[in-house]
């Protein structure tokens, strides 16, 4: 094996240039095939209404396209009806060079009285995206907004399928940006775009029983047990550190539930879970906790640290009065779950408890 420190160099950039290409050709082959969708929607969508074709018509070209073309794919009954309602829900999107376009939102019947500027949204961010996930939005999205601001965190943070439907389900669109918090007065002025983004006014922990929220170390247990599934719900660039993090002040010692850090942050993010509705208390000891971590543990080239308190629920003007005085980075969100016992199954299967002490 040749050990050469230059030759090892020039395998590693020939790697790198043979993943950049890869890549670029499949996002070039993507972007191809949305074209073709988009282009054969348009065609079956103007022809359909000309000639008023109904859906015994696409299911026969769906017949003879596979009779002229064996072994075609893609251009089933079903993927027909698929691209026409892609292309009819972007009947404005220009096929070209141009760098961005402006899309028309269907559902505004009066587009003079619109309020604002129409949604723009970058080709590339458009064309990243399979025609899967366009579809997914398309059945799940009504809005035009609502699924521009998915294609393009798709694309930014390279969403799978399965990750955008959890995003939706999660609803992060209405979600996103609505965190009560102190962040006007604790964050600097270059950060305070991000920081909105990242963070959320509610957190869906489908993974969490709703009749299992009871005990706060229940609820961070199960968190850590499912640390992907939170993380996606938390959003982009989150790194977990540790659950009962521990700090030490003067032989004291205390212990933070969930610690993150945030790499577009560049800061330690702090996380208190609570079972119930979220106290003024609550803000005093995340505050506290905050103080230690950019005493003791934030690095100097770090951002300040930022807290959340996650709790069942809450009061936005209890919380607003609760957190305006603290110099700390804070803000106060809830979470849901969506697995609860049927009513009906109550009271037939013993709790937890119990059947712990049927399997000793």
């Amino acid at each position: 094996m040749i050990t050469d420190k230059n030759y090892l160099a020039f395998i590693s950039s020939l790697k790198q240039e043979i993943i950049k290409s890869r890549y670029q050709a499949a996002r070039l082959a993507n972007r191809e095939q949305l074209l073709l969708y988009f282009k054969t929607g348009r065609m079956l969508s103007e022809k359909v209404k000309a000639q008023k074709w109904g859906t015994k018509v696409l299911e026969q070209i769906a017949t003879d396209l596979q009779s002229n073309l064996p072994g075609l794919k893609g251009f089933s009954f079903t993927n027909l009806k698929k691209m026409r309602q892609f292309y009819e829900a972007y009947p404005n999107l220009e096929i070209g060079p141009s760098a961005t376009v402006q899309i028309e939102d269907p559902n505004l019947d009066d587009k003079a009285n619109a309020i604002g500027p129409l949604p723009t949204i970058q080709l590339e961010a458009f064309y990243s995206i399979s025609f899967t996930h366009h579809v997914l939005l398309l059945n799940r999205c009504k809005k035009t907004e609502e699924r521009l601001f998915y294609i393009e965190n798709s694309a930014t943070q390279f969403w799978s399928v399965s990750v955008m439907e959890h995003q939706i389900d999660a609803n992060l669109f209405q979600k996103q940006g609505k965190l009560p918090n102190n962040f006007k007065s604790t964050i600097r002025e270059s950060l305070k775009p991000s920081v909105l983004k990242v963070f959320k006014d509610e957190y869906l922990l489908d993974f969490i029983a709703g009749d299992e929220l009871e005990d706060e170390r229940h609820i961070e247990q199960q968190v850590v047990l499912n640390i992907r599934n939170f993380i996606l719900q938390m959003g982009k660039g989150f790194c977990f550190i540790g659950n009962q993090y521990r700090i030490e002040v003067d032989g004291d010692e205390f212990f933070i539930d969930l610690l993150f850090f945030n790499r577009h942050l560049q800061c330690l993010v702090a996380f208190e879970l609570k079972k119930g509705k979220f106290k003024p208390a609550d803000a005093g000891q995340l505050n506290f906790y905050l103080n230690i971590l950019d005493e003791k543990v934030k690095l100097q080239q770090e951002n300040s640290s930022i807290g959340i308190v996650l709790c069942k629920e809450k009061n936005n003007t209890v919380v607003e009065f609760a957190i305006k005085s603290f110099d700390k980075a804070m803000g106060v969100a809830t979470y849901k779950t969506s697995k609860q016992t049927p009513i009906q199954m109550k009271g037939i299967l013993p709790d937890a408890d119990e059947l712990g002490k049927l399997l000793e």
